[in-house]
């Protein structure tokens, strides 16, 4: 080691790709372990050992043997061979403490000289919970993304335009949660960096050790509370007491700064082993073999600086009572807002009068569009000047004038004297930014609002031209939806911010549809099956921390809500739609014995009547959930259990048992269509109408509640997975397309089952016209460009305007375009339009193989259809019997009266259809 003027430079010691393998039966968590981490015990191929009763290979119903089942029997493939990361000789590093408050920053600062610029600077970095790095004064990047704290992601560098000859400062800013949040699970403090120098050949390198120097900024209060249960974070930034220029290499560092501590943890484990006894003290000691640090498999995010649209409004606000009580606790009759234009100047700069005694102001500024990230201002103003910013998704300016109803969006910045830029340290999803502005004794100027918009950067722009205006604009919000809500996970992006299994990540197939991104999908499809618990149930939603909150609290009977095991399930078919649509298996490979855990835990949950419950599944403390508006939590949760039955059983039959024969298990495939088999009998028995001919979800309390009530979801799925007796599915059908006042009808995500069964039996031209009818006039996709939560969103409210769904848009790829995979990976693939009379269309379905090219023109009574496939995809084409196709016929479907034919790879196939 040489030591230089402002360091030390180390001769280069390259971090390691490390391989983990690992012994699924050595590892034995129990609930206490499981509940003293903050985390789920166990992790998909690393399972503590189970002991499970095993059906009866001879019974179609699901019955139990004293057969005993250990965690090597479950595993269908070898122990998991994980890429991992080892970044030593870098140190685990933390500012010297004994505990750390929550929502505490610190701020660490390395210095270093360099002679000549390397040709390479690249190395890797990682803190808890999140970090941003600024090198030389400049903005390079954010992290880590939301992942589970067991298995830490560690974020690429590329440094090598950021440096410069001579004294060079390296910035990290890291923001520790403590408690966790919607989108981290509490762990302990620490930061880790390495950088590799490459001077042609020749190796230095820059780590994470105790030559960095170290300060709480101050700037931010540590220990400030949070904003609500999923938000970590009511920023409350001071910046007179913040190190202004910290992060150039003019800073002159004080008395304050002091050398960084190392912590005692491996270069290849989480911060959560070491022993900073923090906000987790009771855990597993010793670094457990099971938990690494693991590369980031996606790329970092695209971030782009969105000025505002423009200054909407300007007035002036009377407190009557300290500010601080509206904003702490919503006091009501706290203000009065005078709605008479104070801004001055414009149209990039504005300027505020002197306020008058207990006189403030509020600038409201508007968006182009819904977007997520980081909301900045500049402001000259000064000292001790405050400025709430407030942001939410939608506003009417007839109906009020005051932004700061959603969800306590709200951060504070107090001002030094002068010009101050501030941005806001957290990310949020917004379309209105608000300015309140108060305690300033002059004038002060408002310039450059924005936001820096964060996006996944896709592989592919998406195509999609349809010659109708409002579905063009539909198809659009669709794709701003997914900007907005699928950037490291997949969430809903404005309220929860959390990664569900299940409906909300029906979404990934829209990724894959549109931007051919498939590494997105893989890392949500993995992060979220790492929540699996020792039972051998899927926390949903995770990695976050609510879930843990909610499952204590319903111990105790305090809550309705605990971890949705129906979301679980469908998770096993989303996993099955990716491997579907992507082909890779390699991902699946440590996903799938997770599923197969939790297909052992439905089969331990069946009652003797052979359905399984809805309260206590397992015993476990599981809510089943489906759907708000379908089944609402102030009806009778019984009448969920029709459909979670047909649900389960359908998954395990069409999904988990095919999964099963991809990794060549076919014991498995039969015992997993056993159990389907049983709980759909079950069901049938039980819920199944003789006179009716549908399901009825409370046939057996039909004379207690008088009125039959029948569900879209329990229908459409009955129809979609053949679960009606002797086919009888044309009451079912009657019952979707004419929707009955008895049927409930399941919120705008979940609607996607209804349309999919539509689809199924030929009634595109109905789904069409209910996109048309219900989707295209929704106010979010008008006023937002986003797809909303409800049917009927309403501003300055609590709805969210754009929520974790594009269900247009999956309906316009796999049954409007009709393109499906037959085949993993699209060796083999569908296509069935049903275009209605719509107008002409145009799009792009990106697959594993390649990109299908669909285009559609109206002719005479039907469209002209052009198909474009990859060179070594298999394709079918399906079209009504009625319909003439110059197309070689290779089949029939005589149930739905459908004919199959051949289409030909790398050219151009050309046909006509109703």
């Amino acid at each position: 080691m040489s030591k230089l003027k402002h360091g030390y430079i180390m001769k280069s010691k390259k971090p390691k790709s490390i391989i983990r393998k690992v012994n699924p039966s050595s590892i034995k968590l129990n609930r206490r372990q499981f509940l003293g981490t903050l985390a789920a015990a166990g992790a998909g191929a690393m399972l503590p050992e189970m002991h499970m009763q095993e059906s009866d290979p001879g019974d179609s119903q699901v019955g139990v043997t004293n057969s005993v089942m250990s965690c090597n029997e479950i595993l269908p493939v070898a122990p998991q061979q994980i890429d991992g990361i080892d970044l030593s000789p870098a140190r685990w590093i933390w500012f010297p403490s004994a505990r750390t408050l929550p929502n505490t920053f610190v701020l660490f600062r390395r210095e270093f000289n360099l002679e000549k610029l390397p040709q390479r600077a690249s190395g890797w970095i990682t803190a808890d919970s999140r970090y941003r790095l600024v090198v030389n004064g400049r903005y390079v990047q954010r992290g880590i993304a939301p992942c589970d704290p067991r298995y830490m992601d560690v974020d690429p560098l590329d440094l090598g335009s950021f440096l410069h000859p001579g004294l060079n400062v390296i910035g990290v800013e890291v923001f520790y949660f403590a408690t966790g949040e919607s989108m981290w699970v509490a762990g302990n403090p620490g930061f880790l960096f390495s950088l590799d120098l490459d001077f042609n050949g020749s190796h230095e390198s820059i780590i994470s050790d105790a030559t960095w120097k170290c300060i709480v900024d101050r700037g931010h209060r540590p220990g400030q509370y949070r904003r609500w249960i999923l938000r970590g974070l009511q920023e409350d930034f001071d910046a007179r007491r913040h190190p202004g220029g910290w992060d150039i290499v003019d800073y002159k560092t004080g008395p304050g700064w002091i050398p960084a501590m190392l912590l005692d943890n491996r270069a290849d484990k989480p911060s959560l082993c070491s022993r900073y006894e923090d906000s987790l003290w009771l855990r597993i000691p010793n670094d457990p073999e099971e938990w690494w640090l693991r590369k980031r498999s996606i790329k970092l995010l695209h971030e782009e600086l969105v000025p505002a649209l423009k200054l909407q409004e300007s007035a002036r606000v009377y407190w009557s009572r300290d500010p601080l009580d509206w904003f702490e606790f919503r006091t009501p009759d706290s203000f009065r807002i005078e709605r008479k234009q104070v801004a001055t100047g414009g149209p990039d700069e504005w300027e505020i009068p002197v306020p008058g005694t207990s006189e403030a102001f509020i600038a409201t500024f508007e968006f182009s569009e819904e977007m997520v990230g980081y909301p900045y201002f500049t402001i000259d103003a000064p000292e001790g000047t405050i400025i709430e910013l407030s942001c939410q998704e939608s506003h009417d300016p007839a109906n009020t004038a005051w932004l700061d109803t959603h969800w306590f969006k709200w951060m504070r910045f107090t001002c030094r004297e002068g010009v101050n830029r501030f941005e806001a340290s957290d990310h949020d999803a917004l379309r209105w930014l608000q300015l309140h502005i108060r305690n300033n004794n002059r004038a002060v100027k408002i310039s450059g609002v924005g936001i820096r918009r964060r996006m996944y950067p896709w592989p592919n722009k998406a195509l999609i031209r349809c010659s109708e205006t409002g579905m063009q604009r539909l198809f659009d919000a669709c794709i701003n939806n997914l900007n907005n809500s699928t950037q490291e996970t997949a969430n809903d992006p404005g309220r929860e911010r959390e990664q569900y299994g299940g409906a909300g990540s029906l979404q990934l197939q829209g990724v894959r549809y549109a931007f051919g991104e498939f590494k997105m999908p893989q890392r949500a499809l993995r992060t979220y099956s790492e929540g699996i618990t020792s039972e051998g149930y899927f926390l949903d939603p995770w990695p976050g921390n609510e879930v843990l909150v909610y499952l204590g609290n319903r111990e105790l009977g305090m809550t309705v809500f605990g971890s949705q095991i129906d979301e679980g399930v469908t998770f096993i078919l989303n996993c099955w739609n990716h491997f579907l649509e992507s082909g890779d298996k390699e991902s699946m490979t440590e996903i799938f014995p997770r599923m197969l855990r939790l297909s052992r835990f439905l089969e331990s949950a069946i009652l003797p009547d052979g359905l399984l419950p809805i309260e206590k599944v397992g015993g476990a403390m599981l809510n089943v959930w489906l759907d708000d508006d379908a089944f609402p939590w102030n009806k009778p949760a019984r009448w969920r259990q029709c459909a979670f039955n047909l649900h389960t059983a359908a998954v395990l039959k069409g999904a988990m048992a095919p999964m099963a024969e991809a990794f060549g298990q076919m014991q498995e495939s039969a015992r997993l269509k056993r159990i389907a088999a049983g709980l759909e009998a079950a069901t049938v028995k039980r819920f199944w109408s003789a006179e009716q001919r549908m399901f009825i979800d409370n046939l057996p309390w039909l004379e207690e509640d008088k009125v039959a009530r029948l569900s879209d979801r329990a229908l459409a799925t009955s129809i979609l997975y053949n679960q009606c007796p002797g086919g009888n599915i044309n009451a079912s059908v009657t019952a979707l397309v004419n929707m009955p006042k008895e049927m409930a009808i399941s919120y705008p995500m979940n609607s996607i089952w209804r349309y999919w069964a539509l689809a199924r039996v030929g009634r595109g031209d109905l789904v069409i016209n209910e996109l048309r009818k219900s989707w295209t006039t929704m106010p979010s996709v008008i006023q937002n460009n986003s797809l909303p939560e409800k049917w009927i969103p309403r501003p300055d409210s609590r709805s969210e305007w754009c929520y974790q769904q594009v269900v247009p848009l999956n309906i316009l790829y796999t049954d409007i375009a009709g393109i499906r995979p037959l085949e993993p990976g699209f060796a083999r693939c569908q296509i069935r339009p049903q275009l209605g009379d719509l107008g002409s269309l145009e799009l792009t379905a990106h697959t594993a193989r390649g990109p299908i090219q669909f285009a559609a023109e109206p002719h005479k009574t039907g469209h002209s259809v052009k198909i474009v496939l990859p060179a070594d995809c298999e394709c079918e084409l399906v079209l009504p019997e009625n319909v003439t196709c110059p197309l070689p016929m290779i089949g029939k479907d005589s149930f739905y009266r459908l004919r199959r034919y051949k289409l030909k790879a790398a050219t151009e196939n050309i046909f006509l259809t109703v």
